[in-house]
């Protein structure tokens, strides 16, 4: 893998991305930035499983949850690394967004024909979402302009934030040495900022030279006996290569795992209970039910926890639940989610399992046979997955 493999950036719009992503001026209420979710320190994500959004204090795992927030954002925040790499097809756990050449914005997403026109790319169209949704940026009803606006129309939201960048003289000086087009403040729109957020994203986290990279030009890498191994397992037939895949690590398939359905899930507005039917809610194929994105692996040592809602601490924990799912289902482990404090979220974060019939769904949905692996390949797999770790 190269930097050829990652789409162009321009070095000016992606200064201007880097102020914009850590700044709450994005959100409704001035108190959250994409940095909240997508902190350095936990490996471009946020160390919790499912994150306390709009509203809370603090950032990863001591964000705090007060009273006033209904539920947490329904899925894990995931890892940024590798986004901008040209095979990516999808983006979100359930691939709501993705390339759509006949739409007029050149993609297919939430926002549908309001998604604004001239987006750069996957993330561009990506960074613009966020900052509408509710439990994520925007804030609850009544609170501020951009929930009133996103509440009327998704695309009134987006100027009322715009408005409120424009008027920083700072950052029309950096939207001016991004955009040497521009010559009235009023000319900027949020196609200007979401292509900066996307080539920050794209030239901040790449992965380029881990240790499966130099072995993989013909390197000489010192494995110890476990990472080799884990290796061997790794890539042995019907095994985590089947879906783990490719430069990414990901074939980017869609699979169900009858992973825990720990939290308020991101239902659909005529679901008659809490649940997460994946990419079966974009699809409205059944044979999509539960199923959730095939991460890639990259960095995959730094991104705990593990899961599209984070339900898995350690990667032994995920691992593990490969291994026999129906198994590790029935015996999940509550305390491997990593949650903020909020007794008020309590009920919500585990509803999901007092519904009988949901259990027996996302159980009959399981696609992926038990690997069969024993405690010490385990170890090893995990030895291996070192191999895939590097910051740049």
């Amino acid at each position: 893998m190269s930097q050829d493999d990652f789409w162009p950036t321009d070095p000016a719009r992606v200064e201007l991305g880097r102020q914009l992503f850590k700044d709450p001026v994005l959100s409704g209420n001035y108190n959250i930035s994409c940095q909240t979710c997508h902190l350095p320190d936990f490996g471009s994500a946020d160390g919790v499983s499912l994150s306390v959004g709009e509203g809370g204090i603090g950032e990863g795992p001591e964000r705090i949850a007060n009273a006033g927030i209904k539920k947490r954002v329904p899925r894990h925040a995931p890892p940024l690394w590798n986004l901008g790499h040209r095979s990516i097809t999808h983006l979100f756990w359930d691939g709501r967004l993705s390339f759509d050449p006949k739409a007029p914005s050149g993609f297919d997403s939430p926002a549908e024909d309001r998604l604004p026109e001239g987006l750069n790319g996957l993330l561009a169209a990506q960074a613009v979402l966020p900052l509408t949704a509710q439990f994520e940026m925007a804030g609850n009803t009544g609170e501020n302009e951009v929930i009133g606006a996103a509440r009327q129309r998704i695309d009134w939201a987006w100027p009322v934030i715009v408005e409120r960048i424009i008027g920083f003289d700072y950052y029309w000086g950096l939207l001016q040495e991004a955009y040497p087009e521009l010559t009235q403040r009023r000319q900027v729109t949020i196609t200007h900022l979401a292509n900066a957020i996307g080539d920050f994203i794209n030239a901040e986290f790449r992965t380029l030279d881990a240790p499966i990279d130099r072995l993989a030009r013909g390197e000489h890498v010192a494995l110890t006996d476990a990472q080799r191994r884990g290796l061997e397992l790794f890539y042995a037939d019907n095994s985590c290569a089947s879906c783990h895949s490719g430069p990414l690590m990901t074939n980017q398939s869609f699979v169900s795992l009858g992973l825990p359905p720990m939290g308020p899930g991101r239902t659909r507005p005529w679901d008659p209970v809490a649940r997460d039917l994946g990419r079966m809610a974009h699809s409205n194929d059944w044979d999509d039910r539960y199923a959730f994105r095939v991460p890639s692996l990259r960095n995959v040592t730094l991104t705990a926890p593990y899961g599209h809602n984070g339900a898995y601490l350690t990667l032994r924990g995920i691992i593990e639940h490969h291994n026999d799912p129906l198994e590790a289902l029935a015996n999940y482990d509550r305390t491997q989610a990593v949650l903020a404090d909020a007794p008020h979220l309590e009920r919500i974060d585990w509803i999901g399992f007092e519904n009988a019939q949901e259990m027996a769904r996302l159980r009959g949905s399981v696609k992926v046979q038990p690997l069969g692996l024993s405690d010490a390949e385990i170890d090893d797999l995990i030895a291996f997955l070192g191999l895939l770790e590097s910051a740049q």
